[in-house]
């Protein structure tokens, strides 16, 4: 299948301006790059962005995420490879991510264990890096660019 556009945010240079501005901000509020990008992974795993698995993938790697965290991040809850800093980051990357699926989306129990484990700034940023890896897979979902059919901009 071929891409129906180049990226959008490439055609509006204002636009990937401020998403690569958002996305840095989220990298520099003390969180583990790894947690921040497997957290990413997770998020374009569940909506299906082939391009934007591969380019967290690589980016989780370049960050310092193992093959095992890498190749486990679809099955946290089963693997013992992760802490539970970053289980509660991936439960609430997933709430947020399916705002559809049940009545309270976020629940106080999924929300709470994140909270406890990281800093107001910390978790304001894990929300960000959820949201910008949010848009970037219905960009790149939309206009149909695939994992290895273009360079990669996750």
């Amino acid at each position: 299948m071929q891409a129906r556009m180049q990226n959008p945010a490439l055609i509006i240079p204002e636009a990937m301006t401020a998403l690569l501005n958002l996305s840095q901000v989220t990298r520099k509020q003390g969180l583990s790059q790894a947690t921040i990008e497997l957290v990413q992974l997770r998020v374009s795993q569940i909506n299906g962005s082939s391009v934007c698995v591969d380019g967290n993938a690589r980016s989780a790697a370049a960050a310092g995420a193992t093959e095992e965290q890498r190749s486990a991040v679809a099955g946290w809850r089963h693997s013992s490879c992760f802490t539970a800093a970053e289980r509660s980051a991936f439960a609430l990357a997933e709430a947020a991510t399916r705002l559809a699926d049940r009545p309270d989306p976020v629940p106080a129990a999924i929300w709470g264990e994140a909270a406890h484990h990281f800093t107001e700034r910390e978790l304001a940023a894990i929300v960000l890096a959820i949201g910008v890896a949010n848009m970037l897979n219905r960009i790149n979902i939309t206009t149909r660019r695939r994992a290895g059919s273009q360079p990669w901009e996750c």
